[in-house]
């Protein structure tokens, strides 16, 4: 079944087609289910008409899509947040493991040297008789030699003493390090399970919501459209006459400025999860390049964007500052002025301008505070 078609029995343009897409949303309530075949027409009537057209599906029938849209997209920006988050939190562990063989090497080096000047020692110790160096001291007839002597067998025992406290150091910083690098290799193991599991969510979100687009026909999918512009009109204006922007002030820092344009060059490019760019990018993908052009590296996903930069009052905000939508901040965008933003909405659309308070919002926070 190709993109615009209705799941309909061959030669049967019945009106259940009116009802497919209110039947999908029913069966895609709970995550994983699968779409139910539709049942058979019932036999038409001699008086019925075998090539009338179908029932218009309703707008309140598209709402109800629109709405479980609006789900199964939400479920997969989450599952996108927790991927990039497993990705970056993989990407940390993997090079603290090559510092910590670094470490390993060098610490193996250093104790076999440490070991070689042990050996020279008690090698020369042997060929002075066996006798240690006290003794040699206690038979010389010579004052002089015999104070020379005691002077260098402190600074031999002080001597061996530290080789063998430095050989000591050096055994329990490898044991150390090994015991790091096992730790580090067990959260490298469990990031990428958590990293394979959020792919698994983001991919059957998304599956589920283009099956479900893909039912609708090409007038219904237009109507959808409006349906979704209607609703962020709505939310956009509700914000606007709040007074939100009465007294804001929109003067923009340098860097601020050079994070917006780079926002602004993007604008086009697909949204593609997991993304950073440079020809497709995700929310946060969107917003920690830009500002990473910027000059400041901010974190990757738009949780821990929320939870480690600087937060600011919506009265506050400026051209640059990322606003955090959803109660789980699992949506970013950039503001840049006049009540308008840039950002990478979903699946199957672009980088895009919108309005500012055409979703729910979080909070404002601020990379360049």
């Amino acid at each position: 079944m190709g993109p615009g078609k209705r799941t309909l029995l061959p030669g049967k343009r019945s009106v259940l087609a009116a009802v497919t897409v209110v039947c999908a949303v029913t069966v895609l309530a709970a995550p994983g289910t699968a779409f139910a075949a539709p049942g058979p027409s019932p036999t038409p009537s001699p008086n019925a008409s075998s090539s009338s057209p179908p029932a218009p599906v309703s707008n309140k029938d598209l709402e109800a899509v629109r709405l479980k849209l609006e789900k199964l997209y939400h479920a997969a920006a989450v599952a996108t947040d927790e991927y990039n988050a497993a990705e970056e939190a993989t990407e940390k562990q993997s090079a603290e493991i090559v510092a910590l063989a670094k470490r390993i090497v060098e610490g193996k080096e250093k104790l076999a040297e440490l070991k070689k000047r042990a050996g020279a020692a008690a090698a020369a110790q042997y060929r002075s008789g066996g006798l240690p160096d006290e003794a040699h001291l206690m038979l010389s007839d010579d004052p002089q030699e015999f104070l020379d002597g005691a002077g260098r067998v402190l600074q031999g025992e002080r001597a061996t003493k530290g080789l063998l406290a430095e050989m000591t150091r050096t055994q329990q910083d490898l044991e150390l390090y090994a015991r790091d690098a096992s730790a580090q290799w067990h959260k490298l193991e469990a990031g990428r399970k958590a990293k394979a599991a959020a792919q698994k969510r983001i991919e059957k979100r998304i599956a589920a919501a283009e099956k479900l687009e893909s039912r609708l026909e090409t007038e219904e999918k237009e109507r959808l459209a409006q349906l979704e512009e209607a609703a962020a009109y709505k939310a956009q204006t509700a914000w606007l006459d709040s007074g939100v922007l009465k007294d804001l002030d929109s003067k923009a820092t340098k860097e601020g400025r050079k994070a917006v344009e780079y926002a602004t060059a993007q604008l086009g490019k697909p949204y593609e999860w997991g993304a950073e760019g440079p020809k497709t990018y995700d929310c946060s993908g969107l917003t920690s390049q830009a500002w990473v052009s910027a000059g400041h590296g901010i974190p990757r996903t738009s949780q821990e964007q929320w939870k480690r930069l600087k937060r600011v009052d919506i009265a506050d905000m400026r051209p640059g500052d990322l606003i955090i939508y959803n109660a789980d901040a699992s949506h970013v965008a950039m503001y840049i002025g006049d009540g308008a933003i840039i950002h990478a909405p979903r699946p199957g659309r672009t980088v895009t301008v919108a309005g500012a308070g055409s979703m729910p919002i979080l909070g404002v926070v601020r990379p360049d505070a």
